[in-house]
């Protein structure tokens, strides 16, 4: 998926001279990922506003800008960002949920109008149950879901992830902070370098969930 092998590239470290060679976009971009992984949200959508100004033809792919918006609570703006991302990658199924997202959180639309786009089939079975469960909004899906954490670290991870972040679209906070936190304390949070992974500690520092 966009979100995993970006956010996976983005985590090397380039050498000194592969980052003076580095075009002003992807500088830009990988300081916007950097800000945001040390919860400067806001300085991070800065930088991300200078890629889309200086190559809009750039704004559909910037995911990053999407996830940090969320943080910033500019839910119209990420869920509009989220949507012009799947226009150009169908088959996204994580920023549909994430557009899901916004606009549950959104006080001018909230959980029972927020639109999950369609999307195509994701080869990742955590992103599939996680599309199932935001799309059926049961307890079975759930429960799905909360059974793929067995298939590895990173299926633990995801499962986690989506399940706290589903609970706190209903407005289940404590339900969301059990998992979210359970999430950002798993082995694969703390040694993948996975941008999700920072999401979700950054996650808990803003709503002020302690993480051990």
């Amino acid at each position: 998926g966009v979100l995993a092998a970006a956010a996976a590239a983005a985590s090397v470290s380039a050498p000194p001279a592969a980052r003076a060679a580095l075009d002003p976009t992807s500088s830009l971009t990988r300081r916007g990922m950097a800000k945001f992984v040390n919860d400067d949200v806001e300085g991070s959508i800065a930088d991300f506003d200078l890629v889309v100004q200086g190559a809009p033809r750039m704004e559909p792919y910037m995911w990053q800008r999407g996830l940090s918006l969320y943080y910033a609570e500019r839910y119209e703006d990420g869920a509009a960002q989220f949507r012009k991302d799947v226009a150009v990658n169908p088959n996204d199924t994580e920023e549909a949920i994430w557009a899901f997202l916004c606009d549950a959180r959104d006080p001018n639309v909230g959980f029972d109008r927020a639109d999950l786009m369609r999307t195509g089939p994701d080869p990742r079975r955590y992103m599939r149950a996680a599309y199932d469960l935001f799309d059926a909004r049961d307890a079975a899906s759930d429960a799905a879901l909360e059974a793929v954490a067995a298939l590895g670290p990173v299926d633990e991870f995801y499962s986690l992830l989506y399940r706290g972040l589903w609970r706190e679209a209903r407005g289940d906070e404590a339900g969301a902070r059990d998992l979210l936190v359970a999430a950002a304390q798993t082995q694969y949070a703390n040694r993948s370098g996975d941008y999700m992974a920072a999401l979700a500690l950054v996650h808990c520092k803003r709503r002020g969930w302690e993480v051990r």
